[in-house]
C-alpha cells in the first residue's frame, strides 16, 4: 500500500475507530486507575514491565507517576523492570531472559504493590514469569493485553484486553489506557 493521503486518513480512521472501542471497557479502567490510586494512597508501589514497544510504555507509566501527568504532586514510588540494562543483563545471562522480570519482582515486590504488565500479544514469557511471581507473593496484578489476552490473562486480577487486531492499534489503546491510570492518580491527590 502506497504511503499517500489515502493510507494517511484511513490508519488516522482506523486508529480513532480502536480507540473508541475502549469505551466498552470503562468499568474495567476505572476498576485499574481506583485500584493503583488506592495501592499508592496505602503505601504501595508500582512495578512496570513489557518488552520493545510495550518496555517504552511501560517506562512511561513509571516516569509520570515519579514525576508528574499534568500537575506539580508528590512523587509516587514506581520502577519500571526493564529500566536498568545491568539488572536486565545480569539476570539474563545468569538465569535466562524469561526471568529478566520475574526476579525483579522478587526482589523489590510485596503485598500492596501492583505489577502493571504491557504485552501485546499476552504470550511475552518473561512477562508471564513476572505475573506468576507476583500473584505467589500477593501482588496485585493489572494486565495491559492484546488480541484475546493469551497465556498472560488468566494471571492478571485486573486484565484489560486492547480492542485492535495489530501491534500498533493495541499500543494506542494501551497509551490511552495509561494516560486514564494517570488521571485517576491524579484526580484527588492533596500532596
Amino acid at each position: 500500500m502506497p504511503f499517500d493521503m489515502d493510507f494517511i486518513t484511513q490508519r488516522i480512521a482506523r486508529a480513532a475507530d480502536t480507540i473508541s472501542q475502549l469505551g466498552g471497557q470503562a468499568e474495567t479502567i476505572h476498576r485499574i486507575g481506583e485500584t493503583i490510586r488506592r495501592q499508592l494512597t496505602d503505601g504501595g508501589k508500582i512495578l512496570t514491565c513489557g518488552n520493545g514497544g510495550s518496555a517504552a510504555e511501560a517506562l512511561h507509566l513509571a516516569e509520570e507517576l515519579i514525576g508528574k501527568y499534568r500537575n506539580p504532586r508528590r512523587p509516587w514510588p514506581a520502577i519500571s523492570l526493564n529500566a536498568d540494562p545491568t539488572a536486565i543483563t545480569c539476570i539474563a545471562n545468569d538465569f535466562g531472559y524469561e526471568q529478566v522480570f520475574a526476579r525483579q519482582v522478587q526482589g523489590l515486590g510485596q503485598v500492596g504493590d501492583v505489577l502493571v504488565v504491557f504485552t501485546t500479544s499476552g504470550n511475552s514469557p518473561n512477562v508471564r514469569a513476572a505475573l506468576e511471581v507476583a500473584r505467589m507473593r500477593g501482588i496485585t496484578t493489572v494486565g495491559l493485553l492484546g488480541r484475546d489476552g493469551g497465556n498472560c490473562l488468566e494471571l492478571c486480577d485486573i486484565p484489560l484486553v486492547a480492542p485492535g487486531a495489530t501491534a500498533d492499534l493495541i499500543q494506542e489503546c494501551h497509551q490511552v489506557v495509561m494516560h486514564l491510570i494517570l488521571e485517576a492518580v491524579e484526580s484527588d491527590d492533596s500532596g
